[in-house]
């Protein structure tokens, strides 16, 4: 992979660090508020927001990211205008008409979340029919997080693609499984793609997919591969179709990821940077949500008096202080990827 660039002394990292807290419109991944750090460097402003399960040696990408954006900025694009799919949590059914109002008119993609604990498959169908009812002509795409095992896979897809769909996103956690997931439809005949997500960003060599055969597309995100100039290069290297989403950023965040697909050779399908239409707050006074089913290329930077609002307690300023104090240390003293 391309060879990441030094951090920044830490001292200089956290000189203009803010810690926020960002509520949401419905639970999403099984968060209610999102918490996230934003950074402002000499190039603009960068986004540290790792999950509090992420461990520090996982946080160090998405440390890495920040940086990246707020000390250096972004590579030239080559589009400004990104399409982008709505996305649709794992709510009942009978949500799914709220949800998608807030992704405005002009939806010609949704990627509908399936696989969560606690429900069914006939949750899963049913969310998954309400959305093909209300958009008759968009592209459909699911994401299981990697909940499915191999049979249940199978089942399942055969199953959602009678509403049709596009791909299935990291339907089971491992590339074996993946590829055997993507056999498996094959031998089938359903017509469903098998996209990679978690088996990119969350292995130690984001390139194994692609060499397995494991996957038809890769699901890329800005942070957790430590940057826009990082993920091109897994792109450019893994030779597959790429469609770039957010990890439930604020539009600090949505800005790196629109920077990394405005900056890809080929954008065939619509990007899931849509998320911050899922927030009831954001740090921009106006936020990058969609209209018209896309996004335009712009910059985002936050409100001194939103920063504010938002702001953390002074405890959880803490915690978000000390873990980057540790991330950065493992990065300081660890070899550039």
């Amino acid at each position: 992979m391309t060879a990441a660039a030094p951090l920044p002394p830490l001292d200089e990292l956290l000189a203009d660090a803010h810690a926020v807290a960002l509520p949401m419109r419905v639970r999403f991944r099984g968060v209610d508020v999102r918490e996230t750090m934003l950074l402002r460097g000499p190039a603009g402003w960068g986004e540290f927001g790792p999950f509090p399960e992420y461990g520090d040696a996982e946080a160090l990408a998405w440390l890495r990211a920040a940086a990246d954006a707020a000390w250096h900025g972004f590579p030239a694009p080559r589009r400004t205008r990104i399409p982008v799919n709505a996305t649709v949590p794992a709510v009942p059914a009978a949500r799914v008409p709220e949800v998608l109002a807030r992704f405005g008119t002009g939806v010609r993609a949704v990627k509908i979340k399936v696989a969560e604990r606690d429900q069914d498959l006939d949750d899963d169908v049913a969310r998954v029919a309400a959305v093909r009812a209300l958009l008759p002509e968009a592209e459909l795409r699911v994401d299981a997080n990697g909940g499915w095992d191999v049979p249940t896979a199978l089942v399942a897809l055969e199953r959602l693609e009678e509403h049709g769909l596009a791909y299935a996103e990291q339907p089971v956690p491992t590339i074996a499984g993946l590829a055997a997931v993507r056999e498996g439809l094959a031998d089938r005949g359903v017509p469903v793609l098998v996209a990679a997500d978690e088996s990119v960003r969350k292995e130690s060599d984001p390139l194994a997919v692609a060499r397995a055969g494991a996957a038809d597309l890769l699901v890329v995100k800005a942070a957790p591969l430590g940057g826009v100039r990082s993920a091109l290069d897994v792109v450019a290297r893994a030779g597959l179709p790429a469609v770039v989403s957010s990890a439930l950023d604020s539009s600090v965040g949505i800005r790196a990821g629109l920077a990394l697909a405005a900056a890809l050779p080929e954008l065939p399908y619509a990007c899931g940077l849509g998320t911050v239409s899922l927030m009831r707050d954001d740090v921009l006074r106006e936020p990058l949500r969609p209209v018209d089913g896309a996004l335009e290329l712009r910059d985002a930077v936050p409100d001194p008096g939103l920063l504010a609002a938002r702001a953390v307690s002074a405890d959880r300023r803490r915690w978000w202080l000390e873990r980057v104090a540790r991330v950065h240390a493992l990065g300081a003293g660890a070899p550039q990827p």
